[in-house]
């Protein structure tokens, strides 16, 4: 592939090129792997569009991209319509690779190369785009979990603070926060119950106690795997899996690692809800506790329980019914 006139052109078709594109807001930085031609498109339609035909005339057979909040939605949107499997990474996933390969800089294109290079080495699983809805839900999601942030850390300053002046402009932020908290919440609940298949989904999560509408909005959001992933595939990607920690003579404890941060630590949240409301959670944890488990583990235990079970109803599709005493 070549730049002739600002445009990309292909000198050779490669069955198996593999494709990684380093996104910004304003271009997307891309590297064709094996040949390493590289090129640069706007992030918007006519870049688009010029990407899309450089990767079909380069018979792509997979691109990668790092997830970037909303940035690489419209290029994952773009070639998914066109055919060309797409693959978002977690970006800590190709840091740890670049790592590995020593590259220590870091720049758009090299960037770009070591996602090329990812995609040969690793060849992840093409990712779905989200539909409109579930886009939309997401964005809400991530707004109300901001104003929540906001709301506490305005809170931790209020606590600190000595003049009235401070004090009352304080207040007004974080009434202004609880305001807009809730507008959100109506909101996410409208987007919900529009879809039926998403208001489905959502029915099933709440049923569950412990498992409340934020929850639940949480993980629709974050874990789209839930119930068509297997167990071990779940808890892997929301980091409650115990992973092992040996090595030689050595034997560590397990400990989990990675995963979706914003997923574990919902479902944190919804385990301490649920030891006390959820009377085979509670009796599961009070096992782990009383053979001697310390609070970090049973809890950790309690949270991927609580995952599994939720995976389990939506795989079936049926609402949670308590256990016969």
């Amino acid at each position: 592939m070549s730049r002739i006139g600002g445009k990309a052109t292909t000198d050779h078709q490669q069955p198996g090129t593999v494709v990684g594109i380093d996104v910004s807001k304003t271009y997307l930085d891309v590297c064709v792997h094996p040949c390493r031609d590289r090129f640069r498109v706007r992030n918007d339609a006519a870049g688009l569009e010029e990407l899309r035909n450089c990767c079909l005339a380069s018979v792509a057979s997979l691109v990668v991209m790092e997830a970037t909040g909303r940035y690489h939605r419209a290029a994952h949107a773009c070639l998914h319509e066109a055919g060309i499997p797409v693959a978002i990474i977690n970006p800590y996933r190709t840091r740890r690779f670049a790592d590995v390969l020593g590259r220590l800089a870091k720049t758009d294109e090299i960037d770009a190369e070591v996602l090329a290079e990812f995609a040969a080495v690793m060849k992840p699983v093409p990712t779905e785009p989200p539909s409109i809805m579930m886009a939309r839900i997401t964005e809400v999601v991530v707004a109300r979990r901001q104003v929540v942030d906001e709301r506490r850390a305005l809170g931790n300053q209020r606590s600190q603070v000595s003049v009235d002046l401070v004090k009352d402009q304080l207040d007004e932020r974080i009434a202004l926060c609880r305001h807009q908290c809730k507008v959100l919440e109506a909101e996410l609940l409208v987007a919900i119950q529009s879809d039926p298949a998403i208001a489905r989904r959502y029915s099933i999560l709440t049923s569950i106690p412990g498992i409340g509408p934020t929850t639940a909005a949480t993980l629709l959001s974050e874990m789209k795997e839930l119930g068509s992933a297997n167990s071990a595939e779940v808890a892997a990607l929301a980091g409650v899996a115990p992973m092992n920690r040996d090595s030689g003579t050595m034997r560590g404890r397990k400990m989990i690692r990675s995963g979706r941060i914003v997923a574990r630590n919902t479902l944190y949240m919804a385990a301490v809800v649920a030891v006390r409301w959820n009377r085979d959670i509670a009796a599961f944890y009070g096992r782990l506790r009383q053979a001697g488990k310390p609070f970090k583990v049973a809890i950790t235990a309690a949270m991927r329980k609580l995952l599994l079970l939720a995976n389990t109803l939506l795989k079936e599709d049926r609402a949670w019914s308590p256990t016969p005493p």
